[in-house]
């Protein structure tokens, strides 16, 4: 018995309580003491998930328990053990016998008096603290008691402890206040001078500690939120420095809750509320000052300067969040005015934006501010109303600016301070507002309508604000409305447009807009605004650069001229310009340079195949100027001082960006000074003193797994956009105004550039590492070297600097060597490289030390030589033995586990051990944790890299890992972290071995799970997140093992706060992400189990611990809560997880039973009004109301509908047949998605109704596919009705709207589509109803019509395009359905005249002439644009009809989805026009809609000939068609395949374009080879089917032609033999076949390939094979494959008659060969013959049309044709010894003797042959095959005489004797009964052939043979069925012979009197069984009239 079983309690707890006791007894004494304490663990784990109900059996054993647990506090345990040894103690007592507790609490307390100062008693001490709160935590009020000196004696033992000490004690106050509740309130004051002594504490894990403290005492300790706020705060804001991010969110969320309760406090009846105002001067108190006191902070205000950390104001920031967050979105709406007013004072006061960088920083908070509060807690309709006050505040802003410019008194002016203060707060609003805007999309519309915020206005109005992040922040907030609407987009560029022609003198309107052109040009005539003009000229062209190369194609010689003229035309001309000019002239030059040189860098980005060799050699000369200006920029700084220093680093940062992006040959004369120029920027002395951020510049270039080592820095968090500020340096974070041209960049989010100082050495690193291979060796050994040198020369923070910047460079060069295969060098190169990397391992910056580890693991790789990596090692392993300090250490131990990182991982056994004995004894420092944890994390990649090869340290690995994780103490998380990697890469090194049963399997199993328990117990997050990774893991190899019932708890249950949104809604990023990919991970194969744990879990937590997510889950289930996670979430891959989830789920359960619970989750998603997001009334207040959901989300509900349908169709097909779904419903209590079809109309309805754009698209998404699914599901109750009828308003209501004026193109769009798949379903046939549905598609169709000539264009013309021809297809697939339905009810009742189709095709009829031209127009467009590139010259320089030659791209896409509909209607037009030109035009067809190739005027001006335009429309269907089938496909371009065959065959249906086909004989062969193709590369029937009848079609064409041609020449000749002696056809005199030009060679080759893929067997290669694989056999084909081969022999046997005399000799052998094969191949078939005729009827009937071919008549070819005609006849002779099937045989056989002339059966011996065939088939045993020989012998004795005498000669006599067996051998079966009847027929058909003179004495043998059938009445009632119809059938025929021959017959009966009595004994009995029905009808006649029915049914309708 173990107990290492997982999370389940073992069976023997189960049954004796005791049996733990005695096992930790004996074990404890056994075992060493890790696996003790392992143990001990466990067991602790175990006891902790006892059941509740165990009272009884707890109190029996309670004393034994105590003791073992109180063995284990005194024996030291370590954190985790302690922390579960105090639950389990604690629960114990609460569910055994509480009395005795207070001996321990007594016991405990003693413990943390002692004076032991050892270091073995401080784990116990500790220990005993913990116990003490979880004592109190869960006896409460039970130990009130010793409350007081329990609180003394803790609170006097912090005194002295150390820092986990003071952890420990803070845990366990909060546990013992939590306890206590209001009990302990005499003793609040006392702990709140403890925890405020340790809110600033030097150890950060105390300060959280000491937050969580006070967090608890808030509760109920009023006076925190009172009296002592102001305290409390300044506490916090003290707090803040010097913090991480743990510190800083945990104590956020204290200041934040606090200032909540004072503003809306908690308890009724309390203190006053405090006001916001209060509130939020408090906070910016904070923000401003800091917690410094009044005396430091007057001395920084009088100083000018600040000493308030960007912690301290992050801090604030997070805490300000926290206090709106907690007051919840109904408080925020309300209050909003009044809290934005606040902060934009906040944001406008001077204190907090003394510098660029405080205001950076300052912005970047009140942003956070606002974006965490709007965004996240308020709904759509609440995030409008902000979004009003946000412009108003910006309105306000602006007015008050532009009123105190114009003010002319100089005193009451507004100054520059003021001015700046605006901008702030403008920055702030217009970003939040351009966020808001976007993250609403279309459903801000009626924000832009309200006339009174004036929001165009307003935003517009700032673009001239005198401060340039005001201006840009404007800009981007205009970006953010014509992206979220794209209907603004227009109006904005013509708003802009006119106001900069009314202000083209404001250099603050030009700096934003403008015609770039023109103020490039102007920029020197005014030189006040040149700078401006410049400036916004080049970002213009950059902005429109960016809109690629179908755009900028059109202006690239324009954008060359540019480039041309800003820049020197020669470097002479640059020499003489650096004479010349002042500071004010080299900033407009230096700024148009930079401009034009970005414009290049963007042409090379987004227009990359623009970039030909002619534009690049074209660019290479303004390129050489712009680098030797890089070498005289020192010189102009020095003659004009710091004035032009920042626009030289914009020009250098510019050069370098363009020049990483060149290939660096097309520069290479400059590699010299361009390095050199690098060289000085990385490590030259001018540059040391620039501010490096290394937090910027180094994470790109690190490994992703290694920068968690450098701390929490770095980590992914929601706070991200306000923490990376810390990483600026002090020159202030990223922010737009750094960068100008960001403004040109695609993001959804606002682009923050660098300063220009950082991002030059972030260019200069990049560019460096492109370049440095290029250069010779020499040169790269000198730079190396220099750096090295620098380095060595320099100390301190200069040192440090160029440290950084030659790593980063060098790093940079060794991932580019890696990517281009290029080698580093020699050893010269490598030792300087190398000396450079190993320094910087020793740097006390921990990211540079990962830099250059990284560095060192790519250098190996680069170098690939297995010695220097070994060097390398051995190098590492030295300076491990020989370093002391951390940093070295550390450095070098990361390098040793990342060194072989990209090498393919570690192979030798050798040097793996060396390494895992050295990290080993690195991760047993205590006394370094930063050593142990970077130890730990190398040892964690040797794990990685290692693979199965350390399968064999496995076993020490999880020891060490273990007994770490149960030491360590957590106020070293990153240790923690470490562990848990490791423990990480050891599960994925065992992989599936986790499954195994042996014990040591077991064993590392257990400590997998004991090691995850230990980390999910951590306090840190981020500890967290690994210990559920780790879980999934090993659910992943070992699902088996992991038990779901605790795995769902601790996804979802925080281990500290009980809450469910702790982890599933965990404040923490890196938490969430681990629970969320888990849990999609889990419901992938258990969604059911996963569910209903969580559902449980929930039910089982205490309501004061109930979330709102929680109240969720148990009213809709776990995925209700995931749906209201998804609506909160922001991070786009978090948001990608839950949906999978959500997928997962939905797939798994909604059609296993849970249909209608996943229908009605999607419908109450959908529903959600629009409102706060607040906590549900089952949680809170009554006032509150539920939560919203908002228009994403509302359509990811509607994408689940669709995919629920999908589902559907491939489950039970009752989903989709109500009757069947009704009877089972009755029966059992399974649900089925037809049942719920007015649910999904309704939510279809929904969503194509709402504001939501999106939202609106996704309905119609779901609309077309209820129509598609549903349209053909006939109604039980209505009889020829269809359910969805009853819908109709439904459906008409859905898509009106998305036709009206305002309507978005891509909404009309898909409602065209809806359009027209509701036509074509058939649900509505009255002419009324069509009608509704049909206007709208008229509507618009008058849109299309008017086309360009609209006076406001509002979307981009490619959208325009896209809603063209969505209409256009929508009109053809109706038109096209609208023929087919006519077609189908003409066939099935000509007579009748009025139909549901015939109404619809009136209604397209009326529409008919437009369509058909703006169809061709449409057709044309398509054929141009699918050119190849080669002929682009021949696209229309102005665009098609319906696109322009800018949005080329984007409308090529829309073509594509569109054009096949549109191909088939125009053949459907033209067929049913007959190729007829009409002269009627639609007078209201304004747009060219007629293709000008296709029009009526020539190219020379002519007029066209109907014939002309006639030929010009089919070539164009031919040539798009042939285009499109001759290209590669994908499968989901099925449908388009088969509309272009289908528009194929009904163009030839028509005989003027199946004329011209068959006159165009290469046409024709061009065709037939696409067709090969195509058959070759489609595996589907209706393709195949639908590619042999365009054969046959083609075919038939050349058939006419070449009749028509013999016609004509007999005609011409005036000869009636010409008709005898046709000398057209293929082959002409010599019957020659060309390959390639011949159809019929052509059509050979495709009908062989139909037959061989079918029957393999037909080719000798490929006996054996099948179509469907190996071993298949013949009789595998399939209906379809039968039809395949029936039409391909037809098409086989017309081709003899396309063919000349010759030509048809030539392919005869072919034809017969196949014919002959596939009879063969199909006669083995071991079927009946009722089986075979309808599976290939074809064979025969092709056999005969070969057999009977005018051919075999022609002189010139009679004699080779009745040669080969034997020849295939001897051939279908022997088929009978290969076992062949004799009906099809004998079939085949009467074919040639009735159709072949007559000497081809008549020679010897195939004479004799066909005899013996016939007579041993009259002889065969099966009746079957007797039958049907005397059915063909029929035939055979009715051919002429000269076939037909031989035979009845031969056969006659056999025939005779078979009938004569008959009297003896009665026939006993249907089958023999038939063969004697066909007998009969055969002996009558042989009567018949005689000579009349004989006829009369075969009539004498013929009667006697009937009469002999006949039985007498004695016998007739009991014989058998068939010898009774055999006496019928015999009867019936006498009495029809004895009239026809009657003097035989009575002569006949005359002479023998038997024969006679017996006919007349027959004839009697029939007239007695006559008589008999006949009174047995009377009878039936007389009976009463009721019982016949009162309905005559009709049974015969002849």
């Amino acid at each position: 018995m173990t107990l290492r079983a997982g999370y389940q309690v073992p069976p023997a707890v189960v049954a004796h309580l005791s049996f733990l006791q005695d096992a930790v007894t004996s074990v404890v004494g056994e075992v060493h003491d890790g696996a003790k304490k392992e143990f001990i663990f466990e067991w602790l784990n175990h006891l902790k998930k006892l059941p509740h109900d165990w009272t009884a059996d707890i109190k029996q054993n309670q004393r034994c328990l105590i003791d073992q647990l109180s063995a284990v506090l005194l024996d030291s345990p370590g954190p985790p053990t302690r922390w579960l040894l105090a639950h389990c103690l604690a629960l114990i007592y609460r569910q055994g016998d509480p009395v005795t507790s207070s001996l321990l609490v007594e016991r405990c307390n003693d413990i943390i008096r002692s004076k032991d100062d050892s270091p073995s008693s401080l784990p116990t001490r500790l220990a005993a603290v913990a116990c003490l709160g979880s004592l109190f935590e869960q006896l409460g009020r039970i130990l009130v008691g010793l409350f007081r000196d329990t609180l003394s004696n803790l609170l006097k033992a912090m005194k002295s402890a150390e820092s986990q000490g003071r952890y420990e004690i803070m845990l366990s106050l909060e546990k013992i206040l939590r306890g206590l509740g209001v009990s302990a309130v005499s003793c609040h004051r006392d702990v709140y001078k403890a925890a405020r002594t340790c809110l600033t504490d030097r150890s950060l894990s105390v300060r959280c500690a000491a937050t969580k403290c006070l967090l608890e005492l808030q509760r109920e300790a009023v006076f925190l939120w009172t009296s002592e706020l102001e305290n409390v705060a300044t506490l916090c804001f003290r707090a803040f420095e010097g913090s991480n991010y743990t510190v800083r969110v945990a104590v956020a969320t204290l200041l934040g809750t606090l200032l909540a309760a004072a503003a809306e406090p908690p308890q009724p009846g309390g203190r006053v509320r405090g006001s916001l105002e209060e509130v939020m001067d408090l906070l910016s108190g904070g923000f401003l000052r800091g917690g410094a006191g009044f005396l430091r902070a007057s001395g920084d205000m009088l100083k000018g300067t600040s000493s308030v950390g960007k912690d301290v104001r992050i801090g604030v920031t997070q805490a300000c969040v926290v206090f709106v967050s907690t007051l919840g979105g109904p408080w925020l709406e309300a209050n909003f005015p009044a809290f934005l007013s606040l902060l934009m004072e906040l944001a406008s006061n001077s204190r907090a934006t003394q510098t660029p960088g405080d205001a950076a920083v300052t912005r970047r908070c009140v942003s956070f501010i606002l974006r965490s509060t709007l965004g996240s807690l308020l709904g759509e309709k609440a995030q409008i109303n902000a979004a009003k006050q946000l412009c108003f505040a910006v309105a306000t802003q602006k007015r008050a600016v532009d009123s105190a410019l114009t003010d002319g008194n100089v005193e009451t002016r507004v100054s520059s301070a003021d001015v700046s203060a605006s901008q702030h707060v403008l920055v702030c609003c217009l970003l939040e507002l351009g966020g808001l805007v976007l993250g609403l999309g279309s459903t801000a519309g009626p924000l832009l309508t309200d006339s009174s915020t004036a929001l165009l206005d307003t935003v517009v109005t700032v673009l001239l604000h005198p401060a340039t992040p005001a201006s840009l922040a404007a800009a981007w907030c205009l970006r953010c409305i014509a992206v979220a609407m794209p209907c603004q987009g227009s109006l904005l560029l013509d708003r802009c447009a006119e106001r900069l022609v009314a202000l083209k003198s404001s250099p603050e309107a030009v700096l934003v807009m403008g015609v770039a052109e023109d103020l490039l040009r102007s920029a020197s005539q005014n030189s006040r605004i040149s700078l401006q003009r410049t400036r916004a000229g080049w970002l213009l062209v950059s902005s429109l650069v960016t809109l690629g190369p179908a755009v900028v194609e059109h202006h690239l010689s324009r954008l060359l001229l540019l480039w041309r003229c800003v820049f020197p035309a020669s470097l002479r001309e640059q020499e003489m310009e650096l004479r010349r000019g002042d500071f004010f002239t080299w900033q407009v030059t230096l700024e148009g340079r930079a401009g034009a040189l970005c414009a290049m860098k963007n042409l090379l980005l987004h227009c990359g195949e623009l970039v030909s060799d002619d534009v690049t050699s074209r660019v290479l000369t303004p390129l050489a100027c712009a680098v030797t200006l890089l070498t005289k920029l020192p010189a102009l700084i020095r003659s004009y001082s710091s004035s032009i220093r920042s626009f030289s680093l914009v020009y250098r940062l510019r050069v370098y960006e363009l020049l990483a992006l060149l290939p660096p040959h097309n520069y290479k004369e400059s590699f010299g000074l361009v390095m050199n120029q690098l060289v000085t920027d990385l490590s030259g002395q001018n540059n040391l003193n620039q501010p490096c951020s290394e937090l910027t510049l180094l994470p790109p270039l690190c490994h992703r797994d290694d920068l968690p080592l450098v701390g929490p820095a770095l980590r992914d968090t929601d706070d991200k956009y306000i923490e990376e500020q810390l990483h600026g340096s002090s020159v202030g974070g990223a922010s737009l105004d750094n960068d100008a041209f960001r403004l040109c960049e695609t993001s959804d989010e606002a682009p923050a550039a660098l300063p220009p100082a950082i991002a030059l050495i972030d260019a200069a690193i990049c560019l460096f590492g492109v370049l440095f291979p290029h250069i010779i060796l020499a040169q790269r050994v000198k730079i190396l070297e220099q750096f090295v040198e620098t380095v060595n020369q320099l100390k301190g923070q200069r040192q440090q600097t160029v440290q950084m910047h030659v790593c980063a460079a060098l790093c940079s060069l060794l991932k580019v060597l890696h990517l281009i295969r290029s080698p580093l060098g020699p050893d010269e190169v490598r030792s300087p490289a190398l000396s450079l990397l190993s320094g910087a391992l020793e740097s006390g910056i921990p990211l540079l030390r990962c830099l250059a580890a990284e560095g060192l693991a790519h250098l190996v790789q680069v170098v690939r030589d297995p010695s220097f990596t070994m060097s390398v090692s051995l190098l590492c392993f030295d300076r491990l033995k020989t370093a002391r300090d951390a940093a070295s250490r550390s450095g070098y131990a990361l390098a040793l586990g990342a060194l072989q990182r990209y090498t393919g991982g570690i192979s030798s056994p050798q040097h793996l051990s060396t390494c895992v004995g050295v990290l080993f004894t690195l991760s047993q420092d205590s006394t370094s944790p930063e050593v142990q944890s970077w130890s730990l994390h190398s040892l964690a990649l040797v794990i990685d890299l290692s693979g199965s090869l350390y399968r064999s340290h496995a076993e020490p690995t999880f020891t060490l890992v273990l007994r770490l994780l149960l030491s360590v103490p957590p106020t070293h998380p990153e240790v923690h972290h470490s562990l848990g990697r490791c423990l990480h890469g050891l599960i994925t090194c065992l992989g599936p071995d986790l499954q195994g049963e042996r014990a040591a399997v077991s064993s590392l199993r257990s400590s997998c799970l004991v090691g995850c328990g230990v980390m999910q117990a951590s306090p840190d997050c981020l500890v967290q997140a690994r210990a559920i990774s780790c879980l999934q893991q090993l659910h992943m190899f070992s699902p088996a093992h992991v038990n779901l019932a605790s795995l769902v708890p601790a996804l979802c249950v925080s281990t500290h706060d009980r809450t469910l949104s702790a982890n599933l809604c965990s404040s923490f990023l890196c938490l969430r992400r681990a629970v969320v990919p888990c849990l999609r991970q889990l419901v992938q194969r258990e969604a059911l189990e996963v569910s209903e744990h969580a559902v449980t879990l929930v039910k089982e937590l205490p309501r004061r611990d109930n979330t709102q997510l929680d109240v969720t889950i148990k009213e809709v289930g776990l995925e209700g809560a995931l749906f209201a996670l998804l609506d909160r979430e922001s991070d786009p891959g978090l948001r990608r997880d839950i949906q999978e989830t959500l997928v997962h789920m939905m797939v798994s359960r909604a059609t296993s039973g849970k249909l209608g619970h996943w229908l009605k989750l999607c419908k109450d998603v959908l529903s959600a009004t629009s409102d706060c997001h607040t906590p549900v009334e089952a949680v809170q207040d009554d006032d509150e109301v539920d939560p919203t959901l908002r228009w994403a989300t509302r359509r990811f509900a509607m994408e689940c509908v669709c995919r629920i349908i999908a589902q559907c169709e491939t489950a039970d097909p009752a989903h989709f047949d109500i009757a069947l779904a009704q009877e089972r419903r009755l029966h059992e209590s399974t649900d089925f998605l037809v049942l719920h079809l007015g649910d999904l109309v309704r939510m279809a309805f929904m969503a194509a109704t709402d504001h939501s754009d999106q939202l609106r698209l996704a309905g119609l998404q779901t609309l077309l596919v209820i129509i598609r699914r549903f349209s053909g599901i006939p109604e039980p109750e209505f009889p020829g009705h269809v359910i969805l009828e009853q819908y109709q308003a439904n459906v008409g209501a859905a898509l009106r709207p998305a036709f009206s004026a305002d309507a978005p193109p891509d909404v009309t769009a898909k409602a065209c589509q809806v359009c027209s798949a509701w036509i074509a379903s058939g649900v509505v046939s009255d002419l009324r109803d069509l009608r509704r549905v049909h206007q709208l598609l008229a509507s618009s169709l008058t849109k299309v019509q008017a086309g360009r000539d609209t006076a406001v264009q509002l979307y981009n013309e490619a959208s325009a395009t896209m809603e063209t021809l969505a209409v256009l297809k929508a009109w053809a697939q109706v038109y096209i359905v609208a023929v087919e339905r006519s077609r189908r009810e003409e066939t099935a009742n000509p007579s009748s005249s009025e139909s549901g189709a015939a109404d619809l095709l009136k209604l397209v009829q009326s529409d008919l002439s437009t369509l058909s031209r703006l169809w061709l127009a449409v057709l044309q467009d398509y054929a141009l644009l699918t050119l190849p590139q080669e002929y682009s010259s021949q696209l229309p320089a102005a665009g098609g009809s319906f696109y322009t030659a800018e949005t080329l791209n984007q409308a090529r896409a829309h073509y594509l989805a569109s054009w096949a509909p549109i191909l088939h209607a125009t053949s459907l037009w033209l067929h049913s026009t007959g190729f007829v030109m009409s002269d009627d035009t639609p007078a209201n067809l304004s747009r060219p809609a007629t293709p000008t190739s296709m029009g009526h005027r020539g190219s020379v001006g002519g007029a066209k000939s109907p014939e002309d335009i006639s030929a010009d429309r089919l070539h164009l269907i031919l040539g798009i068609s042939v285009e499109f089938l001759c290209s590669p496909h994908s499968e989901d371009q099925m449908e388009n395949i088969t509309s272009c065959l289908r528009a194929l065959q009904v163009l030839l249906d028509v005989s003027w374009p199946r004329a011209k086909i068959g006159t165009d004989q290469a046409l024709s062969v061009e065709l037939l080879s696409v067709l090969h193709r195509l058959m070759v590369t489609r595996e589907s029937p209706c393709v195949q089917l639908a590619v042999l009848d365009l054969l046959r079609r083609i075919v038939t064409a050349a058939q006419e032609h070449v009749r028509e041609k013999r016609h004509s020449a007999e005609v011409d000749d005036g000869a009636a033999e010409k008709e005898t002696l046709p000398e057209f056809g293929e082959g002409r005199d010599t019957g020659g076949l060309i390959p390639g030009r011949s159809l019929v060679f052509g059509a050979l080759e495709l009908c062989l390939c139909v037959l061989v893929r079918k029957l393999p067997q037909l080719c000798p290669k490929l006996a054996g094979t099948s179509p469907t694989g190996s071993g298949a056999s013949v009789w595998t084909l399939t209906d379809s494959d039968c039809q395949l081969v029936s039409s391909a022999l037809y098409v086989l046997s017309e081709l003899l008659s396309v063919c000349s005399p010759e030509g048809s000799v030539s392919i005869l052998p072919t034809v017969l060969y196949l014919l002959l094969g596939v009879i063969r191949e199909l006669s083995r078939l071991r079927v009946r013959l009722c089986l075979f005729l309808p599976r290939c009827p074809g064979s025969l009937q092709a056999l005969k049309s070969v057999v009977m071919c005018p051919m075999s008549r022609q002189e010139k070819s009679r004699g080779a044709w009745r040669l080969l005609l034997s020849s295939a006849l001897n051939t279908l002779l022997g088929l009978w010894d290969s076992g062949g099937q004799e009906i099809s045989l004998l079939t085949a056989l009467t074919i040639f003797l009735r159709s072949a002339v007559p000497d081809v059966c008549t020679a010897e011996p195939l004479h004799a042959l066909c005899l013996q065939r016939f007579a041993a088939a009259m002889d065969a045993k099966d009746p079957l095959v007797a039958s049907r020989c005397f059915q063909l012998l029929t035939s055979v004795f009715q051919a002429p005489p000269s076939v037909a005498v031989p035979y009845i000669q031969a056969l006659g006599p056999t025939l005779v004797r078979f009938l004569q067996k008959v009297e003896r051998s009665r026939p006993q079966s249907p089958e023999e009964l038939t063969a004697v009847l066909e007998a009969v027929r055969a002996m009558e058909a042989l009567v018949q052939a005689a000579d009349e003179s004989q006829r009369p004495q075969l009539v004498a043998i013929l009667l006697p043979l009937l009469i002999s059938f006949l039985l007498d009445e004695n016998t007739l009632g009991s014989a058998p069925e068939a010898s009774r119809s055999l006496h019928e059938a015999a009867l019936k025929d006498l009495m029809r012979l004895g009239p026809q021959h009657s003097a035989v017959f009575r002569s006949l009966i005359a002479s023998s009197p038997h024969l006679k009595s017996r006919l007349e004994a027959a004839i009697k009995g029939n007239q007695e069984s006559l008589n008999a029905k006949a009174s047995s009808a009377n009878a039936a006649a007389r009976s009463p009239a009721k019982s016949s029915p009162s309905i005559t049914l009709k049974t015969n309708f002849l």
